[in-house]
């Protein structure tokens, strides 16, 4: 927004704007197909043009950015977020539940393993909780 940046690397870009913590993480994630423009993978040293919308995958998490501005060096967030628009439809930001909600099925000391009739209610319970449906 300040000044006019000709050229910057897709790689470059996401860094800057904190999509990913180190520029070789960015790359990485270039070079292994995780971000698409227009469903094809990109290389990391594509140019970024304003108005473009870039489909990221960074382990379960996806995004879909836009591009508004181009911004070169990594800044705060605040910041950063003014050079993106986050397009992310609602299921995908949601979409998943976190490993961290889960429940923790414990077992008292001493009862030793479960039995089969154990097991098959330890699956039913986890199945039910990582289910679409709810």
């Amino acid at each position: 927004m300040t000044k006019e940046i000709e050229k910057l690397r897709i790689d470059k870009y996401l860094w800057a704007i904190r999509v990913f913590k180190t520029r070789s993480l960015a790359t990485e994630a270039c070079k292994a197909g995780k971000v698409k423009l227009s469903g094809q993978n990109i290389k990391p040293s594509y140019v970024v043009k304003v108005g473009e919308v870039y489909h990221i995958q960074k382990g379960i998490e996806k995004k879909v950015i836009r591009v508004v501005d181009l911004l070169e060096k990594r800044m705060d967030a605040k910041t950063a977020a003014l050079y993106y628009e986050d397009q992310t439809p609602i299921e995908d930001t949601y979409g998943y539940k976190s490993a961290f909600h889960a429940p923790i099925l414990r077992r008292d000391r001493g009862t030793g393993r479960p039995t089969k009739k154990d097991r098959r209610e330890i699956d039913d319970l986890k199945e039910d909780f990582f289910d679409d449906d709810k």
